[in-house]
């Protein structure tokens, strides 16, 4: 810890600035795979149907590894496994570019969603002993509105990258940027503020007021996580936006393609927009939640308030994005929808450390258990849905879970920490070593 004059908080910031990085990183990687879906088409011969299954692969194994994901950096601490699933993800992200048949790549996207699993669990993980109260909206928005400006960039970098060089080509650079990223995070954190080099008394005190110091770990306290009422609610609430947030991520590429008839330039510049204003939506949500919270008090109030208004925003505007007959009104449209979702995000995750503390990692596993089984089956339902019934069904779908969102989150009461300290529950303090 350095006690020389540095400016405040500087290591806290580059601490957020890393993850927002690695938030960056897979949304890149998850947002390939869809940008390039019209050419693994056309090269494989696959039907919609059948990519839909090759890409529901990459989000069910995602879903099923989220709790051992948040259990794994509960267990080894944020800094070794973050570097150790970011290094996996980028290892299969690079092997995607050389399957040969819809097997071989739906086998590599599990395993390439089973690594990503972690990320997210993870990284908030990373944050728990690092931001204050006040700041975790801000960070949570931070973090998610990174990763949806890395979803908006990739479009644009993806199609040029494969009408230069092949859709074979962005998996391997991508992959070599998740490596790099790995390196240098290994090399800086910390999981806690008083094992960081670089920390200042004053952060440090300033953090240690704020949080406390940290316990010793103990085993996780599933069984306790798993019985409130409040996890559930707000796995539910995430399990909507999972399935919204997952249409975009997955099919509307292919939407702008076959239903708009855009073609490989177009789309690759359209579908990078609703990414875009959902970045400016993470980034709104977490702020003004935690202005709310400063100028209330009330936490409870300042979550609720941000995802209801988000949700309904969403719920109106879906339909209405369906209806234009000019494409750019309904990308529009879209926009509006996908900022009122992301508005929610911020909120969302803040949540699950006001509830989860010390354990907000296995906390926010569960949540984005749900919320990847909702994206899973909007790869795989979607095709369906698109095939038998046209694209307007398929988007009505989003809408009425949007509005189903907006009802449960009016429920979460963020206040309400759960009750996980092995010491408050009469358990005694174990290592899990």
């Amino acid at each position: 810890m350095q006690t020389a004059a540095t400016p405040a908080m500087q290591v806290r910031y580059i601490v957020l600035l890393l993850t927002v990085a690695a938030y960056m990183i897979t949304y890149i990687d998850r947002v390939l795979l869809s940008a390039a879906v019209p050419s693994i088409e056309t090269e494989f011969g696959f039907s919609t149907i059948t990519m839909g299954w090759v890409l529901s692969s990459y989000q069910i194994a995602y879903a099923l590894f989220q709790i051992p994901g948040g259990w794994l950096g509960d267990k080894l601490g944020a800094r070794l496994a973050l570097t150790a699933v970011v290094i996996w993800w980028s290892a299969f992200t690079a092997l995607t570019a050389l399957t040969w048949s819809a097997v071989s790549m739906a086998v590599c996207l599990f395993l390439f969603g089973m690594g990503e699993a972690g990320a997210f669990p993870i990284a908030t993980r990373s944050l728990s002993r690092w931001m204050l109260p006040g700041e975790r909206g801000f960070a949570q928005g931070a973090t998610h509105a990174g990763s949806r400006l890395g979803g908006a960039l990739t479009p644009l970098m993806a199609v040029f990258l494969i009408t230069q060089l092949g859709w074979r080509a962005p998996f391997f650079c991508f992959a070599a940027l998740g490596v790099i990223w790995a390196l240098i995070w290994f090399r800086y954190y910390r999981d806690t503020p008083r094992e960081h080099p670089r920390v200042t008394a004053t952060e440090l005190q300033r953090i240690e007021q704020a949080l406390g110091n940290p316990p010793v770990r103990g085993a996780v306290p599933w069984a306790w996580i798993l019985r409130s009422p409040q996890v559930w609610l707000l796995s539910l609430m995430y399990f909507c936006y999972g399935y919204d947030i997952g249409m975009f991520l997955s099919w509307f590429p292919k939407y702008l393609h076959a239903a708009r008839g855009f073609n490989l330039q177009q789309m690759g510049l359209y579908a990078s927009l609703p990414l875009l204003a959902g970045f400016a939506g993470d980034l709104c949500g977490g702020a003004s939640s935690d202005w709310l919270l400063r100028r209330t008090g009330n936490l409870k109030l300042a979550r609720r308030v941000v995802g209801l208004s988000g949700f309904l925003l969403a719920a109106v505007l879906i339909p209405l994005a369906c209806l234009p007959a000019q494409p750019w009104a309904s990308v529009a449209s879209f926009c509006g929808a996908v900022f009122g979702l992301e508005l929610t995000v911020g909120v969302s995750w803040a949540m699950t450390l006001d509830l989860g503390g010390d354990y907000a990692g296995s906390v926010s596993a569960v949540m984005n258990t749900l919320g990847n089984l909702g994206a899973a089956a909007a790869a795989a339902l979607t095709g369906y849905l698109a095939t038998q019934f046209g694209w307007t069904s398929a988007f009505l779908v989003l809408a009425v879970l949007a509005l189903l969102a907006a009802v449960v989150s009016s429920q979460i009461d963020a206040s309400r920490k759960l009750n996980l300290s092995p010491a408050r529950r009469g358990e005694p303090l174990v290592s899990a070593e």
